[in-house]
């Protein structure tokens, strides 16, 4: 009798001896889930504390930069500036982006280029900052007025420049300038296609203004005639020592009154199709701009 009875107690034990082993094992595969998952939602979570603080903080620099880019206050060329929306295209290009200057995607374009200039990272658009595009446009430029050979000046047709009525000895550039300029002004007819009026053979109709010629070599004694004219323009405006006496320098019609230095005529000209298109592609045909005169342009190959 207890021979019969035994018998089905170590079958019970048995089974209970399963059981508890697989809830011991189900158990610890999920204890080793649990440990695996853990940390994966504790780092989600600091990610997403991390993208959170950083989206605040190009939020306040872009609500700054919307301050800054009518109010902020600084000097160049002996006369105080006001804001940086003149040369928001030629910002938005060396930065790297076609964001709105106050947007949080411009801020974080703008603290990227900081970071690699050596500056604060910070995305405002300040003094600092503004002096330091100022500075890198500026290294672009000839970096000389010594005055050009002769032998290397070219005059160019009288129907390449804005002004019909020019003078024959005002019609000069250097060789290599004026091929490079064709080329760049071919580049802009086919690209800008309904901007422009063009002729079946691709070049510029002979009444169309823009990307003709308002100014190329100057020699000493004019640019010299012109500051006797304009006394009050300062060197912003009219050097005492022009690249224009290079020739490699072009004044180019991009919009408005040709060569006036007011705020509201320069505001017109860089918001032009021309203008935009020469920031983004003048470069590739060696031509690199004065900043602060949206129609002045420089030949500097190599750069």
């Amino acid at each position: 009798m207890k021979i019969r009875l035994l018998v089905p107690a170590v079958g019970i034990s048995v089974i209970s001896l399963f059981i508890s082993l697989f809830l011991l094992g189900h158990f610890e595969i999920y204890a080793q889930r649990e440990r695996v998952v853990g940390p994966h939602v504790k780092q989600t979570a600091s990610v997403t504390k991390v993208v959170s603080t950083r989206s605040s903080t190009f939020a306040r620099a872009a609500a700054e930069n919307a301050r800054l880019r009518g109010s902020l206050t600084w000097v160049f060329g002996g006369k105080t500036q006001t804001g940086w929306t003149i040369y928001v295209p030629l910002i938005s290009h060396t930065i790297g982006t076609d964001a709105a200057p106050e947007s949080d995607e411009f801020a974080l374009a703008l603290s990227n280029w900081q970071g690699d200039s050596g500056i604060l990272p910070s995305g405002i658009l300040d003094a600092a900052t503004l002096a330091a595009f100022t500075k890198h446009w500026q290294s672009r430029r000839l970096g000389r007025s010594g005055l050009i050979s002769s032998d290397s000046l070219r005059a160019a047709p009288i129907g390449e420049f804005f002004d019909p009525t020019r003078a024959p000895d005002l019609l000069q550039l250097d060789q290599e300038t004026y091929a490079a300029y064709q080329k760049m002004v071919a580049a802009a007819v086919r690209d800008l296609g309904q901007e422009l009026k063009a002729t079946k053979t691709g070049e510029l109709a002979p009444d169309e203004k823009f990307f003709r010629i308002v100014s190329a070599y100057r020699s000493p004694e004019y640019q010299a005639a012109l500051r006797r004219r304009e006394p009050n323009a300062g060197r912003a405006a009219l050097a005492k020592h022009s690249p224009h006496s290079t020739g490699h320098a072009l004044d180019i019609y991009v919009g408005g009154e040709p060569v006036r230095t007011l705020d509201s005529n320069r505001l017109i000209q860089v918001q032009t199709p021309a203008y935009k298109w020469l920031v983004k592609n003048a470069h590739r045909f060696g031509f690199y701009p004065y900043f602060y005169e949206p129609w002045h342009w420089e030949y500097v190959p190599g750069k």
